[in-house]
């Protein structure tokens, strides 16, 4: 009987992405774990969910995603691509603000720009959604959600192309829409706790 050895063809450049992500300093306040990825937009692809979790309250949630195709997508103008989502409750008077969506993105744009993190065809999208109780819900108020989904390709040949960079900014992304101030220039993250799911 032929023993059959099963060869691991998953790409080196991918194992490193992925061991980059593993090892990222994410901020304290995230509680990590991985969950299985999605299987059909990629050839390889690596997920994770994330909770930022302040005394015992869970203030957001979200998914950090590194997709993998050799050959390349032109959709993506690369053979990367970090795709991410966030949501977190918010003050229903704050959901009125008319500029809040496109200060939901500066929060994505500046979290990859404060770890030097080189990227390039990012896209997405910010939803508000506000919610009134009316009738027999009324005693239940207002409500209101900020989402971010978004996507874009690390360069992974340029200097702060690390996807451990871009895990990074991602918990600087699901802290920001928290309503958590930013650490200060300098303040180092202690390394981030993974918990169970």
């Amino acid at each position: 009987m032929a023993v059959r050895n099963e060869i691991d063809r998953t790409p080196a450049q991918f194992t490193q992405a992925v061991a980059e992500i593993r090892q990222a300093v994410l901020r304290p306040e995230v509680v990590v774990d991985e969950m299985p990825a999605p299987q059909r937009i990629a050839p390889h692809a690596f997920a994770m969910s994330g909770d930022v979790i302040v005394d015992d309250d869970e203030l957001a949630t979200g998914r950090f995603i590194l997709l993998h195709d050799p050959a390349g997508n032109d959709a993506w103008n690369g053979t990367f691509r970090c795709v991410t989502f966030a949501r977190a409750e918010i003050d229903a008077d704050m959901a009125a603000d008319p500029v809040l969506s496109s200060v939901g993105w500066s929060w994505l744009t500046e979290a990859l720009d404060a770890y030097g993190s080189a990227y390039s065809a990012a896209s997405g999208s910010v939803t508000v959604v506000r919610s009134d109780g009316f009738g027999e819900m009324e005693a239940d108020g207002s409500s209101a959600q900020i989402e971010v989904r978004a996507s874009w390709t690390p360069e992974m040949d340029r200097p702060g192309g690390d996807t451990g960079g871009h895990a990074a900014a991602w918990s600087n992304l699901l802290c920001a829409i928290a309503g958590l101030p930013p650490l200060a220039p300098g303040v180092i993250p202690l390394q981030r706790r993974r918990g169970p799911r």
